[in-house]
């Protein structure tokens, strides 16, 4: 139980990686919120960490939405006394299209989700974590824009993906004299329900024809990483087993970004 009494902050928490994070902080002894759009899936993490014996709350935001996570976050302190962990996991694949094909609204709203999103959850958070004398930021980004560029159309995602990597490693500076460690996990091809809000166009016109005959995750023969894996790097971002480390984007891909 290293994580007893410490307060945690988990978005996109309704599948997927948030989910397993929120389970694995919650089974550490955090005090875990979690936050999606989408409450019906909210409710049932808040559910399986209750019953797991663990203390959660849900909440229900986009995290594009300055009011709703104002509302959110003073919600997290006002239950629990603080804040200790934000994990910036919320985040949407969005338009995957040709740059001459991507719309401007679809791009917004990738850029928004993505960016916006983990800027107003840093923005809304830090100040508790400053109050609290520390703590530790993990934002979720990915292997594409920071180990591969190959995903064909996917320039909204790659670029957000990329400035969360720049945002931790600007942050880590600015907010190590306030002891928060800030860092970031790039996962490739992981098991969850992200593809669901994923709509590519064209995908011949923008992709590189590159056949992997025994897959393309060399650790694994090909098959997708887990939630898990994802979560307990997150965990062990988010512990003070980690106390040196900062400022650092970490892959879990099973060697996927180096051979792509």
């Amino acid at each position: 139980m290293e994580l007893q009494d410490r307060i945690a902050l988990v978005t996109g928490a309704g599948s997927g990686i948030g989910k397993a994070t929120a389970l694995a902080l919650a089974a550490e002894g955090a005090k875990v919120a979690v936050l999606s759009r989408t409450e019906s899936e909210i409710s049932k993490t808040r559910d399986e960490v209750l019953a797991a014996g663990g203390e959660a709350i849900a909440l229900t935001a986009d995290t594009s939405d300055e009011a709703a996570m104002c509302k959110a976050v003073d919600t997290v302190v006002n239950t629990f006394g603080g804040l200790d962990i934000v994990v910036a996991n919320a985040g949407i694949n969005g338009v995957w299209a040709p740059i001459d094909d991507l719309k401007p609204d679809e791009w917004d709203k990738t850029i928004a989700v993505n960016l916006r999103g983990t800027y107003l959850t840093l923005h809304l958070t830090v100040p508790h974590l400053k109050s609290a004398g520390g703590g530790a930021i993990v934002v979720v980004s990915s292997i594409n824009g920071t180990r591969t560029f190959t995903t064909p159309g996917a320039t909204a995602y790659t670029a957000t993906k990329a400035g969360q990597v720049a945002m931790v490693q600007q942050l880590a500076l600015e907010l190590g004299k306030h002891r928060i460690r800030v860092n970031a996990v790039c996962p490739g091809a992981i098991d969850t329900d992200i593809s669901d809000n994923t709509s590519a166009r064209h995908r011949k016109e923008s992709g590189i024809p590159v056949v992997w005959p025994e897959g393309e995750i060399p650790i694994t023969g090909g098959e997708a990483g887990r939630s898990e894996d994802v979560a307990e790097t997150i965990l062990f971002l988010a512990s003070d087993r980690a106390r040196h480390i900062t400022g650092t984007p970490v892959w879990i891909d099973g060697g996927q970004g180096l051979l792509r």
